[in-house]
């Protein structure tokens, strides 16, 4: 089984991240919140990719399902500000 939060170190150390935030509690199947610079201009296939491949072989693996949802930094402060936060 694998960690939420090991999943996110990840993630942080293979790219530079504004915001990072992973769920899941059975260890194989999990979702999370990816906020980077590096994201704009990139359709939302090309943002998950990226994430993907800071996980590399555990994609598919021991990772059995990541759902992403991926946010420029300009995107998330828009998105914040329409939850009101």
């Amino acid at each position: 089984m694998f960690q939420a939060s090991e999943i996110k170190r990840l993630i942080e150390e293979g790219m530079p991240c504004d915001y990072v935030e992973i769920v899941g509690d059975d260890g194989v199947h999990f979702s999370g919140i990816v906020v980077s610079a590096g994201f704009e201009g990139k359709l939302r296939v090309r943002q998950h990719q990226a994430v993907y491949a800071t996980l590399g072989p555990l994609m598919g693996n021991e990772i059995h399902a990541l759902q992403l949802q991926t946010y420029t930094p300009a995107q998330w402060a828009d998105f914040q500000r329409e939850l009101g936060e």
